[in-house]
């Protein structure tokens, strides 16, 4: 089998908000539908937007609607994507964990309420 695109879709019940989110986290655009929305980046679908209305957000780690899928997203400045991802609607669930060696990462979510964690190699952040 061979796969010609990989896609992470999401429930919303605001297509537009989060797409335009994931767009811009990602440096895509978004290809509208009716009750789908796809980002794509550098010409590739990335990022699916489902219409849900009845969407109940996760509420991680453990609440009743516990989450069921998440992102990592591997960045290099860790301190720029994080502004970038709260100017577009981002808000954090739980702060890094302070490490001082290896790797950290930081929870958030996106406005939907789905989670995604932006990580990061420590000792790149000091250079």
């Amino acid at each position: 089998m061979r796969i010609k695109f990989q896609v992470v879709a999401f429930d919303a019940a605001d297509l537009t908000r989060e797409s335009r989110f994931w767009a811009g986290v990602l440096g895509g655009e978004v290809q509208e539908d009716d009750d789908w929305h796809m980002v794509i980046v550098d010409g590739t679908p990335r990022v699916g937007v489902q219409l849900a209305p009845d969407h109940t957000p996760p509420e991680w780690p453990d609440g009743p609607t516990e989450q069921q899928v998440h992102l990592d997203l591997w960045v290099e400045d860790f301190a720029e994507a994080h502004e970038q991802v709260m100017a577009l609607g981002a808000k954090v669930l739980k702060p890094a964990g302070g490490n001082t060696t290896g790797d950290d990462f930081q929870v958030y979510a996106d406005p939907a309420g789905h989670p995604f964690c932006l990580c990061w190699l420590v000792a790149e952040q000091r250079r």
